[in-house]
């Protein structure tokens, strides 16, 4: 009698490799004055490159004072009540998806990828004051100041970005206003912020100053003279004339206001 055949191996049934995953995109979005951003960029910008493969280049997002307010309050009004009271300074997204602040992004890449962050805090200081030079030189305009107080106890700076490229008079006018280096007006004024008074407080709203004649809101003067052609100026993309608190002002008297 014949022996049965042996028994053939079943060929095991072709399978093609899964993909590859898609590289992870870190996005860190902040307040470029802040030391906390610089953590957070540093954290992205290693996750990069000890891991080249699996991350995309980071998107790094340096935002001025005014930009990072606006930007938290539409990530509060996104996100409602999981960020109301977001107290940071920064915010890190992985894949848009919400991580946190630098410390949490920090967390994650020693916790994930075995990344560990050794720079001392001082020298996240100096990363910032070298960024932030470099960011406002970047911009290629100038930048003037006021120092605001209450009751003669200083509270805090406004900075203002000037967009002279668009509107070159009115921002040369808004920047000796600011450094009061003319003087005098010929009806006397002198023509300086320094001293002059914020007339009008909107409660969550705005601050309304500018009138160096007598603080009301209802007169003013110019380097020019009492009013100037070409004080409202064309814009470009958008943009004010002098950004960081929009300007207003008025040709048919010598009203010369910010908001």
């Amino acid at each position: 009698m014949a022996s049965p055949p042996p028994c053939r191996p079943r060929s095991a049934p072709c399978r093609s490799p899964p993909p590859p995953e898609p590289p992870l995109r870190v996005k860190v979005v902040g307040l470029f004055t802040s030391s906390s951003f610089q953590r957070a960029k540093s954290a992205a910008e290693s996750l990069k490159s000890n891991y080249p493969s699996k991350f995309e280049d980071p998107i790094i997002v340096p935002l001025q004072e005014f930009a990072w307010d606006q930007y938290l309050q539409e990530k509060k009004r996104e996100f409602k009540n999981e960020i109301w009271e977001y107290s940071s300074y920064v915010m890190c997204f992985v894949n848009d998806q919400l991580l946190g602040d630098a410390a949490d992004l920090q967390k994650w890449a020693h916790k994930m990828w075995d990344i560990v962050d050794v720079k001392p805090p001082e020298l996240y200081e100096a990363l910032t004051v070298d960024y932030s030079a470099k960011y406002l030189r970047d911009t290629k305009h100038d930048f003037v100041f006021l120092d605001i107080s209450i009751d003669f106890h200083p509270i805090g700076r406004l900075i203002f970005e000037l967009y002279s490229d668009a509107c070159p008079k009115t921002c040369r006018n808004f920047q000796f206003l600011c450094t009061g280096k003319v003087g005098y007006s010929q009806s006397g004024i002198k023509l300086h912020y320094v001293g002059s008074v914020i007339h009008r407080v909107v409660p969550n709203g705005w601050i309304q100053g500018g009138d160096i004649a007598y603080g009301k809101g209802d007169d003013g003067e110019s380097i020019y003279g009492p009013t100037f052609e070409g004080i409202r100026g064309k814009r470009t993309e958008n943009r004010e004339p002098c950004r960081s608190v929009p300007c207003r002002c008025n040709q048919q008297t010598s009203d010369w206001e910010k908001f």
